[in-house]
């Protein structure tokens, strides 16, 4: 077995406790296998004998993935997840050598905080990116439909009448759950065009927002886009996906903008005008910074990242809210608008 392979098996059955001793040997690999996070750590003149701890750990600025590719493998990269951007502008490429190990993880990270899949009909409003074939938003929905089992799942790029047909065909239907999942922008198009009345009657549908306006509508704080969305779809809650094209794992919002990391996935803040200075989760939860990330799903790239969004942490262990972005950054599925 690779060592690639035995990392991931144990991120597959990480618990929280085992979360730093396994960063640091992930930490120890990449920095021996990845030329891109080696060089970074050399112009840092940083040995990586001499990181003993997880807060000791550098985070590669996320930007490398524009002008990079960012691999700590020699294998083949069957699947190319880019970001989402406008006509000549840069995006992100998110070389990926295990898709299966992507659909794996994605899976069991929905099933951790959701239930089986198969307790679901699965609806995806994704004009946004149904129109580009290397979305990795797409790629794990289109997943997430295959396992689920659903003749009542699909996919909906401007079909709109089809989908609120298929909504108000699943309302009887008390055994599954009803998930739709949507961008942003898209959710909101449809909250001021479509009759959504029906819906009152309908306690088993979960509206889950993927963030991100892409230019299409004037920005809006999440407040108010959940406030507009909650009394259109009649829920009670807006549920929300954190993750990015730089990310093999996710994160899920429950409501009120918490989100909630697997064992995968943590995240830590650093002071927005020294980015090697780093706050610890037991500082004040009002306290904002910008958020690193490491995540252990990303073992043939780089696990450890530097973004450019805003957030504090949140008052149960790992989660937070994310509350901006340092500027017009490309980003998938992070609900992030602008303060």
């Amino acid at each position: 077995m690779s060592i690639q392979q035995e990392l991931k098996d144990r991120v597959l059955s990480l618990e929280e406790a085992s979360f730093p001793a396994l960063a640091l040997e992930v930490f120890q690999f990449q920095a021996a296998q990845n030329s891109v996070y080696q060089e970074y750590l050399r112009h840092l003149r940083i040995s990586s004998a001499q990181v003993k701890a997880v807060e000791q750990i550098p985070y590669l600025p996320i930007e490398f993935f524009k002008s990079h590719r960012v691999l700590s493998t020699q294998a083949s990269t069957p699947l190319v997840f880019a970001s989402s951007g406008t006509t000549g502008q840069v995006t992100s490429q998110h070389y990926v050598a295990d898709p299966a190990f992507y659909d794996q993880i994605s899976e069991q990270i929905f099933e951790r905080f959701y239930g089986s899949l198969q307790d679901f009909h699965l609806l995806a409003l994704l004009p946004s990116y149904l129109e580009r074939s290397n979305s990795s938003l797409v790629h794990m929905v289109r997943h997430f439909v295959e396992k689920n089992q659903s003749a009542y799942s699909g996919f909906y790029l401007n079909n709109t009448n089809e989908l609120l047909e298929r909504l108000r065909a699943l309302q009887p239907d008390r055994q599954r759950k009803v998930l739709l999942i949507g961008v942003t922008f898209a959710l909101l198009d449809l909250a001021e065009t479509a009759d959504l009345s029906f819906l009152e009657d309908m306690p088993q549908l979960i509206v889950m927002e993927t963030g991100g306006m892409k230019g299409r509508r004037q920005e809006l704080l999440r407040e108010e886009v959940h406030q507009l969305l909650t009394k259109a779809f009649h829920v009670p809650v807006i549920h929300s996906e954190y993750g990015m094209t730089e990310l093999l794992s996710q994160g899920y919002s429950f409501g009120e903008g918490i989100f909630h990391l697997p064992p995968s996935l943590q995240i830590s803040l650093r002071d927005v005008n020294d980015p090697f200075t780093y706050y610890p989760r037991n500082e004040p939860s009002r306290r904002s910074g910008g958020l690193n990330v490491i995540d252990l799903a990303n073992i043939d790239s780089c696990s450890f990242l530097e973004t450019k969004d805003l957030g504090s942490y949140g008052s149960e262990a790992n989660s937070f809210r994310v509350l901006g972005r340092f500027d017009n950054s490309d980003i998938r599925g992070c609900n992030l608008m602008v303060l």
